[in-house]
C-alpha cells in the first residue's frame, strides 16, 4: 500500500518561499515518476512540476526558475521548493507518484501567498 503524506505549506508573503515536503511509504519511491500538482479555488487542477526515476525534471512555464523538485530516494521524500512566490501561487499542493500504470495520491497542503 503507497501512502504519500504532504507537509510544509502555509501562509507567506509575496517574494518569500517555502519548501513542501512529500513523504512516501510502501516500497516504490525510488523506481517510480512523481509530481506535484495544485489546485487553486475554482480552478482545475494542474501539474506543476515532475520528476523521473532518473532525476529528470520538468516545470511549467509560469514557475520555471522559480520552483526546484528534487527527490532523496534514502528518505522516500519528494520536495518542491518554492521561491519568490507570487499571489497566484496560492493553492493546495498535491504530490502524485505513477507507477506500474497507478496514480497514488497524497492529502494536499495548502500554501497562501499574501501581504
Amino acid at each position: 500500500q503507497v501512502q504519500l503524506v504532504e507537509s510544509g505549506g502555509g501562509l507567506v508573503q509575496p517574494g518569500g518561499s517555502l519548501r513542501l515536503s512529500c513523504a512516501a511509504s510502501g516500497g516504490i519511491f525510488s523506481r517510480a515518476n512523481m509530481g506535484w500538482y495544485r489546485q487553486a479555488p475554482g480552478k482545475e487542477r494542474e501539474l506543476v512540476a515532475t520528476i523521473t526515476r532518473w532525476d529528470t525534471t520538468k516545470y511549467i512555464g509560469s514557475v520555471q526558475g522559480r520552483f526546484t523538485i528534487s527527490k532523496d530516494n534514502t528518505k522516500n521524500t519528494m520536495y518542491l521548493q518554492m521561491n519568490s512566490l507570487k499571489p497566484e501561487d496560492t493553492a493546495v499542493y498535491i504530490c502524485n507518484i505513477y507507477y506500474n500504470r497507478t496514480y497514488y495520491w497524497g492529502q494536499g497542503t495548502q500554501v497562501t501567498v499574501s501581504s
